[in-house]
């Protein structure tokens, strides 16, 4: 899969709608359609990074920007008390959508388990 058929390209470019929570020129957030906590949300790197097993020196700074992000939507969201950060890394990893992303979690407590 391409940047062209990439489905959050095509929300980075306003092809496809999102409901928008953070921009800025490195990163997107947006709220996830299928929720699995109260607050569920995005953060997508503007520029297409397959997964992180191709985070590299040359575009680590979208990752950081990433984490940047997460923080201040933690803060603006009132995730005062907590959240969890996942990302999903190739097949066996359970990611579905090829262009690096972090699910913010948040909004409950969590059992200590990961999954």
């Amino acid at each position: 899969m391409g940047v062209s058929d990439c489905l959050f390209c095509k929300i980075i470019k306003g092809e496809i709608p999102s409901t928008k929570v953070y921009e800025d020129e490195f990163v997107l957030a947006f709220l996830d359609i299928s929720p699995v906590a109260p607050a569920h949300i995005l953060i997508v790197p503007k520029l297409h990074i397959v997964s992180a097993s191709d985070i590299s020196e040359e575009n680590s700074i979208y990752a950081a920007k990433c984490f940047e992000a997460i923080a201040k939507i933690a803060v603006s969201e009132g995730l005062d008390s907590g959240f969890r950060v996942i990302t999903n890394s190739g097949t066996d990893g359970a990611q579905s959508v090829f262009h690096l992303h972090f699910h913010l979690l948040g909004g409950k407590q969590f059992d200590v388990r990961l999954v």
